[in-house]
């Protein structure tokens, strides 16, 4: 297992997308955050179900910043819930983990 994680979050759009993943790299959060293209939700909120064109976003950060990084995109976040969840990275490129322990130090 590593020291690092990535972290899920979509977005309504990819204006938010992107002013929100520039925060959290401008922060230090998040050594990086990869924008992925536009996906179709669909899911049930307040009893109903829904559907939305939304973006995917992967932060890549250091696992001890997880539960910082996922309280300031929820905060900087537009929903009421954000999706907003961290996978652990069991392998990675020794270069790469470095990278993302330097940019994400603080």
């Amino acid at each position: 297992m590593t020291d690092i994680v990535t972290v899920y979050a979509t977005f309504p759009d990819l204006a938010e997308a992107e002013r929100i993943a520039r925060l959290l790299v401008e922060e230090r959060l998040a050594a990086c955050a990869n924008i992925l293209g536009p996906c179709r939700s669909i899911y049930r909120w307040q009893g109903r179900i829904e559907e939305a064109s939304e973006t995917a976003v992967l932060f890549k950060a250091r696992a001890a910043d997880r539960a910082i990084l996922i309280a300031r995109l929820a905060e900087l976040h537009p929903y009421e819930v954000p999706a907003a969840v961290a996978w652990p990275i069991a392998e990675a490129l020794p270069a790469y983990a470095r990278w993302v322990a330097d940019e994400t130090g603080r």
